[in-house]
């Protein structure tokens, strides 16, 4: 059950994702990308907040998940600046495909820092998922 709840939830994320880039490129046309930027994240915040509070979770911070999480943000935020600067000056197609190869980046900081293990498979999907984003930002 929970690798179904675990589908679910990317399956949403997904859509969620490709419709959001449509959302932040059309933001850019009228607003500036920092400005988009921060409006998107914010709402972002508040979704996030609300989803917390509903199902009743601790808020409580402490441990190396804090500093873990505060790197995240760093990087979280430099690929949205990155992001929503693209927007501005590219196509979303190329702007979008091209970030999403952040896979590729987490896979093999995957295997050196965490230590996963990547088969021939495992291998092959990457580099088909590198063919198939190179070929839609073409």
């Amino acid at each position: 059950m929970s690798n179904n709840l675990a589908v679910i939830f990317a399956l949403v994320a997904m859509v969620s994702w490709g419709i959001w880039a449509i959302f932040a490129d059309m933001a850019t046309q009228s607003l500036e990308p920092e400005v988009a930027m921060i409006v998107s994240y914010l709402v972002g915040i508040a979704i996030a907040l609300g989803y917390v509070l509903a199902l009743g979770k601790d808020l409580s911070v402490g441990g190396s998940g804090l500093t873990f999480a505060i790197l995240a943000g760093v990087f979280s935020g430099i690929a949205a600046v990155a992001f929503y600067a693209g927007l501005s000056y590219g196509r979303t197609g190329i702007v979008t495909t091209v970030s999403a190869l952040y896979f590729v980046v987490a896979a093999l900081l995957g295997v050196l820092v965490l230590g996963d293990s990547m088969d021939l498979t495992d291998i092959a999907g990457v580099g088909f998922g590198v063919l198939a984003v190179v070929m839609l930002a073409r």
